[in-house]
């Protein structure tokens, strides 16, 4: 009984256990770096670095609980970033043209994954697999192999721009009123249900530290260069789809596909079109992170995403999204994602050579797992 317990509680505070493990990270690293890790310059770096992550964890997280795998994503930022590269630089499109029909190319890449998986019945994981090795080649196939630079100055402000500070702040109060109306929406939905509404003081408490996290957050990266545009792309997914999971239909309808695919059938859902429409939004946010990549390097690279799609998986099981399906949040993939740059980013700057890097990082993937199978509720 005490262990049931204990387990039910890991599984409520999951998220505030992260970040309290992303804390005494970032101690530690500050202790070893004397200072250097937590300086407002290198935390701006570290928060563009998960960006391109986190891209693709907002989207790997729907795949992951519909109870799918899948393993070309890291091919296919590459063959996308590596397009957005050739038609910028090639063919001279405008960044208003170049973006839409790289996205459009990545949901219906996407959605040609989902097709096999869904309607043909082939296992994501061997289609996935297939696509992580053609995307690739195809890649290689139209850059021949070698970079393809320079890329327009407006492509590079994609990932290397920064918003001004006013509009830095601005953006902090616009996240704090939409969590404070949702905070007191939720309360007036459960009063008009005759549900328990936890105490005012409680959600004051509670609203009060998010304020100081947020602003707190805002000043940092203002005190070096403000708000890096790929974090503010991040931030918007992350309203945009916590909203979509949590009061659309269809985000209801993925938990469902996820926790239990025939119930979900017989009850009428067509759970064909659910899988097709997952792998087609992850498809559009590889190409996000595609163009977010060629971004930053300012140039379309051949060797762009390899081994992505690990980071990006390892970033939502860390984050408390289950491998059987049926159980994740977008927040806690980007938690993940940010725990992930943490380690990438501590340990270089300690010099740590790769190999243990990749180490540290697959025994932390280990453990993440264990812990998501030894605190599971279900048999």
């Amino acid at each position: 009984m005490k262990a049931e317990h204990l387990k039910g509680l890991f599984n409520r505070y999951k998220i505030l256990a992260l970040v309290i493990a992303i804390a005494l990270i970032w101690a530690l690293f500050t202790h070893l770096t004397d200072g250097d890790f937590l300086t407002a310059r290198n935390l701006s770096n570290l928060l563009r670095q998960m960006a391109i992550t986190g891209m693709l964890a907002s989207g790997m997280v729907f795949v992951i609980i519909s109870g799918e795998i899948d393993l070309s994503v890291g091919s296919l930022l590459g063959l996308l970033g590596g397009i957005s590269a050739i038609l910028d630089v090639q063919f001279h499109l405008p960044l208003w043209l170049n973006i839409p029909i790289v996205l459009i190319a990545g949901a219906l890449v996407g959605a040609f994954n989902g097709y096999w998986v869904s309607y043909l019945r082939v296992p994501s994981f061997i289609v996935t697999l297939a696509g992580l090795l053609a995307f690739r080649g195809i890649l290689l196939g139209i850059t021949g192999g070698v970079t393809i630079a320079p890329v327009s100055n407006g492509l590079i402000a994609v990932a290397q721009s920064y918003l001004p500070d006013v509009a830095g702040y601005a953006l902090g109060v616009l996240v704090f009123g939409v969590l404070a109306f949702s905070t007191l929406r939720s309360r007036n939905k459960r009063a008009e249900h005759g549900l328990a509404v936890p105490a005012l003081g409680l959600d004051l408490a509670r609203l009060a530290v998010a304020a100081v996290v947020i602003f707190g957050f805002f000043a940092l990266l203002d005190a070096y260069r403000g708000v890096p545009t790929p974090v503010l792309i991040v931030l918007v997914l992350l309203g945009a789809f916590t909203v979509m999971a949590r009061r659309t239909v269809f985000g209801r309808r993925i938990y469902a596909v996820g926790g239990n695919l025939e119930a979900t059938r017989l009850s009428g859902v067509n759970v064909q079109m659910v899988k097709l429409m997952v792998f087609a939004l992850m498809g559009a946010m590889a190409a996000l992170a595609g163009i977010a990549t060629t971004a930053r390097l300012a140039a379309g690279s051949p060797s762009a995403g390899s081994l992505q799609e690990l980071d990006a998986i390892a970033s939502c099981i860390i984050g408390g999204t289950s491998m059987r399906g049926g159980a994740g949040t977008v927040f806690g993939a980007l938690i993940g994602a940010l725990i992930m740059a943490t380690l990438d980013n501590g340990m270089s700057m300690l010099g740590v050579d790769t190999y243990w890097q990749m180490i540290v990082k697959g025994f932390i993937l280990l453990m993440a797992v264990w812990l998501d199978v030894a605190t599971s509720t279900k048999r």
